[in-house]
């Protein structure tokens, strides 16, 4: 089946969609994009993701345009025929002068794209990621830290050389010393039994799959705090995990070739991991057969 795109307001084949060379999110890297997971046909926390969304456009003078965004993912994932899928929304400032200006732009290009998505297998999740510390800072004092731009080049680099170390993630430290986030996840750690996460403030995103743990946590009766984190507390801590949309949540068993607490997933990482299939179910609707067939 030939894959569908929806473009502009258009669901056309992937041959036929075409964005301008003049696209200022191709010159430029002026564009934001969410990344979901539809589970049975339902993308999770789609309206968290959109006013994430709404959110950095204003943050970045990115006018979002008249479309209506959520019809259209569902749109593109029933073209293709998608239950389980990874969904991809970008939106940049549009086709402008090859200047960077953007006042030359005069509206913006909207592609949704969806993906069949098969998530990795539950030995994966037992044996935990291993994760390298990045040589690239994170700038915690630029907006571009708050939102999710396609001026991703940091990122990338990144995870270029968590590759090379034969590692699956890489860490981000910011300007100062303390951990940001991973290339493309949030990261957790816990200590005595409490959750600890790196502050927007220092550089992180806020993860739609950071949120709903933060959550889940409170539910659960697990202290959750927000604040700066040095790096000896990674070394020190009992368990580390990652969370992103795709992963959901990924124990983080080494970094930098030093096991992480035991060196196994811990109990309080299991029990979010299951907490969070729980609230998939919950709020996509599914009975946990339907969510683990789908799943």
């Amino acid at each position: 089946m030939e894959q569908i795109i929806y473009l502009n307001g258009l669901l056309v084949s992937r041959k036929d969609a075409t964005i301008s060379p003049f696209d200022h999110g191709f010159l430029y890297g002026y564009s934001l994009f969410e990344t979901m997971r539809a589970y049975r046909g339902h993308v999770f926390r789609l309206e968290r993701h959109l006013a994430r969304l709404a959110r950095s456009a204003r943050i970045v003078g990115l006018e979002l345009g008249i479309f209506d965004l959520e019809k259209a993912t569902y749109e593109t994932l029933e073209a293709n025929n998608l239950m389980s899928a990874r969904v991809r929304l970008t939106i940049s400032r549009g086709e402008g002068e090859m200047t960077p200006d953007p006042a030359t732009c005069h509206g913006p290009t909207v592609l949704i794209v969806a993906q069949s998505y098969a998530p990795l297998p539950d030995e994966t999740y037992q044996r935990g990621f291993k994760a390298v510390i990045s040589q690239v800072r994170q700038n915690s004092q630029s907006p571009l830290s708050r939102v999710k731009s396609a001026n991703y080049l940091n990122n990338i680099l990144a995870r270029m050389e968590a590759r090379v170390a034969g590692a699956d993630e890489a860490l981000l430290l910011n300007e100062r010393g303390f951990l940001a986030e991973g290339s493309t996840s949030n990261i957790f750690l816990v200590s005595g039994g409490n959750l600890l996460t790196p502050s927007e403030e220092s550089g992180a995103l806020p993860g739609i799959t950071r949120e709903a743990v933060l959550e889940l946590a409170s539910a659960l009766g697990i202290k959750a705090v927000q604040r700066e984190v040095a790096l000896e507390e990674l070394w020190q801590a009992d368990e580390a995990f990652l969370t992103n949309s795709l992963l959901e949540i990924m124990p983080v068993t080494e970094v930098g070739g030093h096991p992480i607490g035991l060196g196994i997933a811990g109990p309080v990482t299991r029990a979010l991991i299951a907490a969070y299939k729980e609230l998939v179910q919950k709020e996509a609707g599914l009975s946990r057969g339907e969510f683990f067939e789908g799943d």
